[in-house]
């Protein structure tokens, strides 16, 4: 029975000891989700640039030549008397009914505007459009990288706080050892044994939530890139404290205006809006426009004649019954909008600008507390156990200090993982996140 058993649970074990293991550093998850399969968001808004690109040259060809090519081939008949057409001839009476008649006719039409400004300044917006779609995508790319680096940081924070179970886990059964040899020793009780098994059960409980936790953040950073839920991934990063130097406030301030893509996409919409309205009060203007068409006209193919027609036409525009005045007034009020709105993101990023230089120095003070308070309890725990070693005192004592110590170590865990989402929000709020992942 074990012959058949054994071989059957490697057979069906064998594709989870063969699935590979991706390792991801922070920099290469957010290249994944950057990369043109990744990110959903991002794909949609490649498509909304590729339509822009299609509205500019929709625009564009009112400015080009259009032509067009006819073949028609008629067989008619006229009631003249419907045209009021006789011949006042004294004796002959005019026909009624002319036909059947033939006619056929291959034409050949050609227009192009000359001058027209208000096709011009739709053209220049539709190119502002572009801009601004691409701006959008730009901006869209740096909240998904934000998204991912945020995401990469609790996943390495869950991680560290496994880590810190796991070493916790290893200190309790440590003192239940030591509690063990006390009591066999007879300097020690069995509530103290006791104690430290409530004490490593405890830590054993923290562990189960923490592997719930550790999965759970890494699905969501999977999530995050456009991975497989299903992949196999190691995080190759650590959380170490940030030692570069924070940017000032004024440094901070010109790069967000220089590189952030959504306070850039702003200030575009603003001038697509500008440029709509110059568009719709140069309609008042006159246009000029050429057209020319050639062609054969005749009875049937074989006797056509070359016919054409060359001309130029002004067209001035008078009344529309107020259609343009009301479609002008609308867009200088979402001209006025866009300038709120402008306004607004300013303050806005001026606003994430200096909540994230705050956080980047309060994190800093706390990752210097914690560190000190890590080195501390470390101490109370050696002075603890060496005092309970010695019958000094109890293992109260000894735990309270155990508690201390992990709870030191949860705090540095979290100081840490405050002090790189600090830097990384002020790395967007900078619009300088590619930069510094690069």
């Amino acid at each position: 029975m074990k012959k058949i058993l054994i071989p059957l649970l490697a057979a069906f074990a064998a594709p989870l000891w063969c699935q590979s293991i991706t390792p991801l550093t922070l920099k290469k998850a957010v290249e994944m989700a950057l990369a043109p399969d990744g990110n959903t968001r991002l794909q949609i808004l490649r498509e909304a640039q590729l339509a822009a690109e299609a509205r500019k040259n929709t625009v564009k060809g009112a400015l080009l030549p259009n032509a067009d090519a006819a073949i028609t081939e008629t067989d008619f008949t006229r009631n003249l008397k419907a045209f009021g057409f006789s011949i006042p001839i004294p004796g002959f009476q005019s026909p009624t009914l002319v036909g059947p008649l033939s006619n056929f006719d291959i034409r050949a039409t050609v227009t192009q505007s000359i001058f027209d400004f208000s096709a011009w300044k739709r053209l220049n917006a539709a190119k502002a459009n572009i801009a601004v779609a691409e701006q959008e995508k730009e901006a869209a790319s740096n909240q998904v990288a934000d998204t991912v680096a945020h995401a990469y940081l609790i996943a390495l924070r869950d991680k560290a706080a496994l880590e810190t179970v796991e070493a916790n886990i290893e200190l309790a059964k440590k003192l239940l050892k030591l509690a063990e040899n006390q009591k066999d020793a007879g300097t020690g009780t069995g509530v103290e044994v006791t104690r430290a098994k409530v004490q490593l059960a405890n830590e054993q409980q923290r562990l189960s939530i923490a592997e719930l936790e550790w999965k759970a953040a890494k699905l969501h950073l999977q999530r995050a890139i456009g991975m497989d839920m299903s992949a196999q991934i190691e995080l190759e990063d650590t959380l170490l404290l940030a030692t570069t130097t924070a940017a000032t406030y004024e440094e901070a301030m010109a790069s967000a205006k220089q590189y952030r893509p959504d306070w850039l996409a702003q200030q575009r919409r603003e001038q697509v809006a500008e440029l709509n309205l110059q568009a719709i009060r140069a309609e008042r203007l006159p246009s000029l426009g050429a057209f020319a068409d050639v062609g054969g006209l005749g009875i049937s193919p074989g006797n056509a004649v070359a016919t054409r027609t060359i001309g130029a036409s002004l067209k001035i525009p008078i009344f529309d019954g107020g259609r343009r005045d009301s479609r002008r007034a609308e867009s200088a009020i979402a001209l006025r909008q866009e300038a709120m709105r402008t306004k607004d993101f300013g303050q806005q990023v001026e606003l994430e600008v200096r909540l994230a230089l705050g956080a980047v120095k309060a994190a800093e003070g706390r990752v210097s507390v914690s560190e000190q308070g890590l080195v501390l309890s470390q101490q109370e725990l050696e002075q603890a156990e060496r005092r309970y070693r010695e019958g000094v005192s109890n293992s109260v004592e000894l735990v309270d200090a155990q508690t201390r110590l992990a709870r030191a170590r949860d705090n540095r865990t979290f100081a840490l993982y405050q002090n790189n989402v600090a830097r990384v929000d002020l790395a967007t709020a900078m619009g300088a996140l590619h930069r510094i992942l690069q």
